[in-house]
């Protein structure tokens, strides 16, 4: 039986990454006595540290005595220190998938997962659930106007329920989205075929309604290999159980209207983006069907006000609008630039950090079609996020694919951000300063004394 209740000591190794310390806050607002450790000092950390959270920098076998669990961010070797000095000590250690499933017992979890999407999917469901009353989430970002990415209450948690080093494999969601299936995270996978095949495992064994957006290639072809009943959501006249209609859209906003077995709804939204309406409909859906009243899921969406670093406008630079945006992979960017311009921006400069060396090798050449239609892009080095870069793989490989494709009439390479910092300065903003990346490529803006 699980030491993890309330009461329990929980050691977080690795609570700087997202996912981990969304679980920090919610493990420590259910009652758990939480400490953790990371690689390096963030916000991150001192956000955990602001919750009363035992938060340290650098790696110890101490860290791990007079603890109960110790809990570990994929990212973590198997063999790392602080867990052969917790086996020896007796904790229970749990990796996240095991965590994840614990949670799921004998509570209702809403889940949203896809290869990308998640956090401003998740995001919303939680605003929702909290307009019918006590809610529950643990999301990879803080939840504007509710509060941190994690927080323990009452009613459905609402997970965000990521697919990496198969996070996904072992829980029991009671509903689920599924926003979209990409080529992702096939060092651990090997190739696309087991990326679905694990997708459609969380499909099946879902215990309530399952949402899938039947316009996506990888979601159709995870939603066609399941015996189970589904709840497709697609544009008019798709035949779909859920229709989009009429969707507006302008410089941060979109509306639209969703048709469904439980009537029409119409959705507004205070963020920029068609993604945004599309993400928005499937929260919506999974709502409806799990029983919240239309009434209240509209104005838990009209309260959504966007997740950190999507799409975020955080300043202006000489005559431009600086953003920045987490998207890292072709139809993350793609979806982005098509925010850029049905929100009226014509000339945008775009800085994009690759994120990890594996990622970069495996999505290759089709990195460059997304950027089609961008004057100037600016490519720095890739983010490693702690992987090693047994390949020797740099950012030029991304660089020199746009320039085979040609479709970009400009393009740099600009290994440090410093350097890119220099080369916005040197061939100036356009209208938007666009910021893409998973990893520090925000820092830019600072470099550029951006004020917000």
């Amino acid at each position: 039986m699980s030491r993890l209740r309330p009461g329990a000591r929980v050691h977080v190794l690795g609570v700087g990454g997202a996912g981990m310390s969304a679980l920090a806050h919610y493990l420590r607002e259910w009652g758990c006595l939480v400490s953790g450790c990371d690689a390096r000092e963030s916000a991150v950390l001192d956000e955990l540290r602001a919750n009363h959270i035992d938060v340290v920098c650098g790696h110890d076998d101490s860290h791990v005595s007079n603890v109960d669990v110790v809990l570990w961010s994929p990212a973590v070797r198997e063999n790392h220190g602080e867990l052969d000095a917790a086996r020896v000590a007796g904790c229970e250690l749990l990796p996240r998938r095991r965590l994840l499933a614990a949670l799921a017992d004998g509570r209702d979890v809403l889940a949203v997962t896809g290869t990308h999407g998640k956090t401003t999917a998740t995001s919303m469901l939680a605003h929702v659930l909290a307009s019918a009353g006590p809610a529950s989430w643990i999301v990879g970002a803080d939840v504007r106007g509710l509060g941190r990415s994690g927080h323990f209450g009452g009613g459905p948690l609402a997970l965000e329920l990521d697919e990496s080093y198969g996070a996904f494999t072992e829980i029991t969601p009671a509903g689920l989205v599924v926003l979209n299936v990409d080529v992702d995270h096939l060092d651990y996978y090997g190739d696309v075929a087991h990326l679905r095949a694990a997708f459609a495992d969380v499909v099946e064994r879902t215990r309530g309604p399952v949402v899938v957006y039947q316009p996506d290639e990888g979601a159709r072809a995870v939603a066609d290999s399941v015996s189970r009943p589904l709840i497709r959501v697609g544009p008019p006249g798709s035949g779909c159980d859920v229709e989009l209609e009429r969707v507006s859209s302008g410089p941060f906003r979109v509306s639209g209207t969703l048709t469904s077995p439980w009537g029409s709804l119409d959705i507004g939204l205070g963020v920029a983006g068609n993604h945004s309406f599309l993400d928005a409909a499937l929260v919506a859906t999974l709502a409806l069907a799990h029983g919240v009243a239309n009434d209240t899921v509209t104005e838990g969406l009209s309260a959504f006000r966007g997740a950190p670093r999507r799409f975020e406008r955080v300043g202006r630079w000489r005559d431009a609008d600086v953003v920045i945006d987490y998207a890292h992979l072709p139809a993350e960017i793609a979806s982005t630039l098509s925010t850029a311009w049905t929100s009226g921006y014509q000339l945008p400069v775009v800085v994009f950090q690759p994120h990890r060396y594996t990622r970069t090798l495996e999505v290759g050449e089709d990195f460059a079609p997304a950027f089609d239609g961008v004057e100037l892009v600016i490519v720095t080095d890739i983010y490693s996020a702690g992987e090693i870069n047994s390949s020797g793989v740099t950012g030029e490989y991304v660089a020199e694919a746009l320039r085979r494709r040609g479709r970009v009439p400009r393009v740099v390479y600009a290994p440090e951000l410093s350097d890119a910092a220099r080369a916005v300065e040197e061939n100036g903003p356009g209208d938007l300063l666009l910021l893409v990346g998973a990893g520090d490529v925000p820092d830019v803006a600072t470099l550029l004394g951006v004020s917000r």
